[in-house]
Parts: C-alpha cells; structure tokens; sequence
C-alpha cells in the first residue's frame, strides 16, 4: 500500500509539473481578465470539478477578489440571473463537454460577460466559447481504473491556485487585506488587534498611590481579582508596577512588609505599553523582557488599562 500510494503522489505531481510547459498567453489573459474584473468572478461546473471549483473561488474571495460558486444545473433552473456583464466566469470541465457547463455558454455569451475555461480538452465546446483557455490536461489519472477524476483534479486545483496568487500579487493585495479579510483567524487578530482591545480597565485595573500602604495593596489587587497594581505618583503618572514577584522577594526579607508604603518595594520605571500598539507587539514585549503584566498608558504617562499573559491567552495570541 505504502508503494501504491507512492505512485499515486508522484502521478499527482508529475501532472502538476507538466502544467508548468503549457503556461502561455492564454494564462497571461486570464490573470488580466480577473484583475479588471468589475462585478465578480463566478465559477461554475459539475461532479469533481465543480468540488474543486468550489475552492478556487474561496480562495479568490478570501485574498480580496469577489467570487460567488455557482452550480451548473442549477444556473438553468433561474441562477443564471446571478451573473452580469461586468462578471468574469470560470468555467470548468476537464472533458469540456460536460452538458450542464455547455447549456451555459450561449446565455452567457450573449451577455457578454467574459469566459475562462479550466478545461483538459483545449478543443472541446468549452474551449471555442472562451475568451482564455487553461490547459489542465494529463497524461492519466491516477486512480488504477483510469475512471475516477484525480491526476485531473490536483491540475485544475494548482492551476487554480497559480492564478489566484497571480491576481493577488497584480492587485497589490497586502497582509493587512488579507488580515481584514479574516479578521477570525491567528493572522488577523495578529495583525488587527490592539492592545486597548483587550487591556484591563476600569474596575479591574487596579491603580494604586505610592503613599498606599502594601496591605491596602493587596486588597485593592483581591478586589480587582488582577495578579498585580499599577502604581500612580501625585500627578496621577505611572511610577511603578507591584507584582507577585515582588510581594516574594520582600516577604521573604521583610516580616513587616505588609505595613510598608508599596513605592518602597514596588518594581520602579516598570516597562509599559501604549494602548494603540498592537497586541501582537505587546506579546513580543512579555516574551523578550520575560514578564507577565504590562502597564498600558496615554500618550501623558498616565495608566489606562492593564494587559496580563493571560489576556493575550484569552485573544488567541498564544
């Protein structure tokens, strides 16, 4: 089985690669079709290909080029309304002569509305109605009964893909499209995440003076449920951070620590974070200086909020 499947991939890569020598000017057309493209990219066709047609056209939606997936015999039944003259269609078919894909083109055709085919026959009905023609064929399908569609799918997948990051690439579309696109997954919050999104503030940022008492302290953390103060000079100015670490340090030399003002055993010039950075950069800060609590201040020095670790849990970031 191991040998078989060995086969299998190497069938599947060599079709891949032969795709590379029929690269043309019809790939050059369709790559300008979809970046001028003015309505939207439908792709549309049946069984296997339509599956991998499904993908190509959320890969084209998820990196800033509209798409929609459309049926094929469903678009004879009333979808065809939904494309327009201002449309581009991905047709695919590898024998390009599927029925469903044919009964298609005249309409379409008379819209006007311009055509590519991801076909494995460039002389078929699908290939005479298109305005630019992907040659995906190959040399056998991997499957042992030469029958169900596999060498010739994994072709029309990569192709796909090749013209997908051509597009991105000729648009100009950058990460932080792709991160607004995706404002869910681990790169968008990375990218789109502020650190004021997810700080503590209010009732659960505990903001201490330095004339407190370390007792006072304490309790003002407990009622914060928070791991750590932050302390405020006279003029309401970040001055320090009191932490569990130092509550340790001292406790272990201090037996009257408790009654001690907290600016005489708290961690002083603490570093601290701006709370329009990004969440991301707050992370590097907590990594490299090897803390868990971040100050989060105005652009005065005064504390706003607080960011812990376990925020940057909670958000994903870790």
């Amino acid at each position: 089985m191991i040998k078989r499947a060995k086969q299998v991939l190497k069938i599947e890569a060599d079709a891949i690669r032969d795709l590379c020598k029929r690269l043309d000017k019809n790939f050059e057309k369709a790559v300008d079709l979809l970046v001028k493209c003015r309505g939207r990219v439908v792709v549309t066709g049946m069984g296997k290909g339509g599956l991998i047609g499904q993908k190509i056209s959320a890969t084209l939606s998820s990196l800033g080029t509209p798409s929609l997936w459309m049926h094929s015999a469903e678009a004879s039944h009333g979808d065809l309304g939904r494309i327009t003259k201002e449309d581009v269609i991905i047709a695919i078919s590898n024998s390009g002569e599927t029925q469903e894909v044919k009964d298609l083109l005249p309409q379409i055709k008379k819209m006007g509305t311009k055509i590519i085919a991801i076909t494995g026959n460039v002389k078929s009905s699908l290939s005479k109605y298109s305005d630019a023609v992907l040659d995906t064929s190959v040399k056998k399908e991997a499957c042992s009964l030469g029958l169900a569609p596999t060498s010739s799918t994994t072709a029309m997948l990569a192709m796909g893909d090749a013209l997908s990051v051509c597009v991105v690439e000729k648009k100009g579309f950058k990460k932080e499209d792709f991160a607004f696109l995706h404002p869910g997954g681990s790169l968008g919050k990375r990218l789109l995440l502020t650190v004021e999104d997810i700080m503590r503030k209010g009732k659960i940022n505990c903001v201490v003076k330095e004339n407190s008492s370390v007792k006072d302290t304490l309790l003002a953390i407990t009622a914060a449920r928070a791991g750590s103060a932050t302390v405020v000079g006279a003029r309401g100015k970040l001055s320090g951070i009191f932490t569990d670490g130092d509550l340790r340090r001292h406790l272990e030399v201090d037996s009257d620590l408790i009654n001690k003002k907290v600016k005489d055993v708290m961690t002083k010039n603490p570093v601290r974070i701006s709370a329009k950075k990004l969440a991301c950069e707050a992370l590097n800060i907590l990594r490299e200086k090897k803390i868990d609590e971040l100050p989060v201040v105005d652009d005065k020095n005064r504390p706003v909020g607080l960011l812990d670790v376990q925020d940057l849990l909670k958000a994903g970031l870790v």
